[in-house]
């Protein structure tokens, strides 16, 4: 909700306009109605609220002088200036000091509903714009950046930082409940990463603040799939890799539906007898062991309580070992080494990651069996590359579009190879950025709409999609 405070030195003209507008609807919420412009300016000071409304000629301090202070003084505050039809040359000049709108008084009813749905738009898409600066900027390496928009990280002797990464069932994302930290000193800064992601930035001078378990957020906030949380650190430069550990944390959801609140504590030592086993079906042969071990593996996983940074480990050391061992068979198989965002966008759980595996240590056991002849087998191809152009902006896994073709998915894999060249993952991420790119060169569409027309619904990670492709993020390849 944006805060809206009131100042005006007529009792009524507050009034009027509390209840002129639909403050709820359109997301405002007044915290503060002030007749006096000291009082006001106080409570300016310490609240920052998102939007003041406020008389332009008041006894003690005009709402200009208000303005001006807010602005001096570095708040982010903005302005509309309400005005009689004698003070309207006061209100042009409050709009040459940057004031968001003005109006008249009296208020024209009718007009309320327009004016404050204008507003709404203007908050809306001035948030966007900060997000993905804020989300640049706590990504990269440029600290600067980062202290400045995160103001409190400079003021602290020493601060200590941990992030949260918080998976949502839906799109409704209401952190009034949430981030409620009963008392303690912290500072949290909220980003949106996604249309079900959200990042939060956790700031104190005392580390013990920091530590302790958040499992009470789940139970009394519905609609949350996993709660990920990294590792503190007192070092601003560890930024990306506190994010990294929080958002690999939520991906708990990739191996169980519900993730919970899972903290980051890499456990890479178990996975060890995993690939030891893998390794030794491969050099030995033992191709007949495999369907037990891939039952196995997914049952290890849960009963270790494994997660995602030991399924990037899983997956690199087998992949590694496959290609070693079948170069010349596998050379056309989408067996490259995949980061974790890489690894959730190709599989949609990890039951089929193993499923991949299983299919990949099947066809080297034996030549596939195919009911289909070469040339059909190519025919259903084509139909399939013709329905990812029409359908790249949705979530595709290659696994039912196997299925939906008729196509062995490890032959599907040389297929792409064979027939464009490139990698199943690799066509469709060029599809996408290529979608990206225009619209970023043709709409006024915010980042986070773009992303999601290009067929990315987490834009944290559309943005490292797109910075590998394009060498630079979204936001700086459309001022350019």
């Amino acid at each position: 909700m944006y805060k809206v405070m009131i100042v005006d030195d007529e009792a009524w003209a507050i009034k009027g306009i509390c209840n002129a507008f639909d403050w709820d609807k359109y997301g405002f919420e007044i915290v503060g109605q002030f007749k006096s412009a000291y009082n006001a300016w106080d409570a300016i000071r310490a609240d920052k609220p998102d939007l003041v409304f406020t008389d332009i000629r008041m006894p003690d301090i005009s709402g200009l002088d208000l303005m001006k202070r807010a602005k001096t003084h570095g708040l982010d505050t903005e302005f509309v200036i309400v005005s009689g039809y004698a003070e309207f040359e006061y209100a042009q000049e409050a709009l040459r000091y940057g004031a968001l709108d003005y109006f008249l008084k009296p208020l024209d009813i009718d007009m309320a509903d327009q004016f404050i749905m204008k507003l709404a738009m203007h908050f809306s898409r001035r948030s966007e714009a900060r997000n993905q600066i804020l989300l640049d900027a706590l990504t990269s390496a440029d600290q600067d950046e980062i202290k400045r928009l995160l103001p409190y990280s400079d003021c602290a002797a020493v601060c200590y930082y941990r992030v949260l990464a918080v998976d949502f069932e839906g799109e409704n994302k209401d952190f009034n409940t949430l981030l409620s930290f009963k008392g303690k000193p912290i500072h949290a800064v909220e980003v949106e990463a996604g249309t079900r992601k959200m990042l939060v930035v956790l700031m104190s001078e005392h580390r013990a603040c920091l530590e302790g378990y958040w499992d009470e957020w789940v139970l009394e906030n519905t609609g949350i799939n996993a709660v990920g949380i990294s590792s503190i650190s007192s070092q601003l430069k560890h930024m990306s890799k506190l994010i990294k550990e929080a958002d690999m944390s939520a991906s708990q959801v990739f191996l169980e539906e519900a993730g919970g609140v899972v903290h980051y504590e890499p456990k890479l030592h178990l996975v060890k007898p995993c690939i030891d086993e893998i390794y030794r079906i491969i050099q030995g042969n033992q191709f007949d062991d495999m369907d037990v071990f891939i039952i196995g593996l997914q049952e290890y996983f849960r009963d270790h309580h494994l997660g995602m940074a030991e399924v990037v480990y899983l997956w690199n050391q087998a992949a590694g070992i496959l290609i070693n061992a079948y170069s010349e068979e596998l050379k056309d198989m989408e067996l490259e080494f995949l980061n974790y965002s890489e690894i959730k966008e190709r599989f949609e759980h990890f039951e089929s990651l193993c499923s991949f595996l299983h299919e990949v240590l099947a066809s080297i056991r034996q030549e596939n069996s195919r009911s289909l002849q070469e040339g059909d087998i190519l025919s259903c191809f084509n139909r399939m590359v013709a329905y990812i152009n029409q359908h790249f902006e949705q979530k595709l896994y290659l696994k039912d579009l196997s299925a939906q073709f008729f196509i062995n998915q490890v032959y599907c894999c040389q297929l792409f190879k064979k027939n464009l060249g490139k990698t199943f993952s690799e066509y469709v991420s060029e599809l996408r950025i290529k979608k990206a790119r225009e619209l970023l060169k043709h709409t006024d569409l915010s980042i986070e709409q773009i992303a999601i027309k290009a067929g990315y619904v987490d834009y944290y990670y559309f943005n490292k999609v797109f910075k590998k492709h394009c060498g630079i993020t979204p936001t700086k390849f459309r001022k350019s």
